[in-house]
């Protein structure tokens, strides 16, 4: 089941990303290929899948969702474009393709990533039928916030500027909280916007959001050990090989395993407690140890 919704919304989402892009006027045809690489190259399409995901379990008319399952896909496809640049992580490699830098060159890869970053807030600026004013402006607040100084980019600057050094477990929280968990538990956000649910369930769901954002982390790290380049997509041991701080590193591989394992727990406890049918959500939960990509 959990497998068949992911596809499925995987191909909404793409269906609702080639549209749009082809769309757009023909000013300059290799950016535009560029962007449409950067964005459909692949992927499972995780946060587009929690915005369908949540937004579905809340009885919601996923047409209200399609731009927000979109923009933030064009915002985590613009942060992987730059984390794969010469001056981040300088990566070769991104799900089994050549990065944007690579297949292109370094000034196109990062003007798509500008693009992307664009189209997301043209995108979920658009008019969204069945959503008030407020939840529309709530929606775009939220998804800047995520992407930007307190969110995503803030945590990728934590990243940079921990390479090389020795950080502590608390300070690595921090940073992957920012990097990865801030568009997860935007992409859940999204959805409970477009609801109308009590602020207790709200509180739920976000405990959720934040406990897979991490544990989602924790399992990225241990994979870099555990999986091969061709499971990867890019070369295996990356992260070590970049003198970066990750769970392993200072938990050991099981301690991480465990910690990824509790975190799950946490987040399965938080389901329990929604008046909603979260079996699809908690099998997603268990997946996200269980993945091998």
């Amino acid at each position: 089941m959990l497998s068949t919704t992911i596809e499925q919304y995987q191909r909404r989402v793409d269906a609702y990303l080639t549209q749009t892009i082809s769309t757009l006027s023909t000013s300059d045809e290799r950016l535009k290929a560029a962007m449409k690489q950067g964005v459909l190259q692949g992927g499972k399409r995780i946060r587009p899948f929690l915005v369908y995901a949540i937004g579905d379990m809340l009885n919601l008319d996923l047409n209200k969702l399609d731009a927000a399952a979109a923009a933030i896909e064009c915002i985590h496809a613009y942060s992987l474009i730059h984390d794969d640049l010469p001056a981040m992580d300088d990566d070769a490699l991104r799900r089994g393709q050549p990065t944007l830098h690579i297949a292109f060159d370094e000034a196109t890869a990062i003007l798509a990533g500008d693009a992307l970053q664009s189209l997301a807030f043209d995108i979920i600026s658009q008019d969204i039928s069945g959503l008030g004013a407020n939840q529309h402006l709530s929606m775009v607040q939220a998804l800047a916030k995520a992407s930007g100084y307190n969110g995503m980019c803030g945590g990728q600057a934590i990243d940079l500027d921990s390479t090389n050094k020795q950080i502590d477990l608390n300070k690595l929280t921090q940073l992957h909280r920012l990097k990865t968990g801030a568009l997860i538990r935007c992409a859940v956000e999204l959805a409970i916007i477009a609801a109308d649910i009590s602020q207790d369930e709200r509180r739920h769901l976000f405990d959720f959001a934040d406990a897979i954002g991490l544990a989602f982390q924790v399992q990225d790290d241990v994979l870099d050990i555990t999986a091969s380049t061709e499971e990867l997509g890019k070369p295996q041991g990356s992260d070590t090989d970049a003198n970066k701080s990750t769970f392993p590193k200072l938990l050991g591989l099981a301690g991480a395993q465990q910690t990824a394992h509790t975190l799950i727990q946490d987040a399965l406890s938080a389901l329990a407690k929604l008046p909603y049918n979260s079996q699809l959500i908690a099998e997603f939960a268990r997946y996200i140890i269980e993945r091998r990509v």
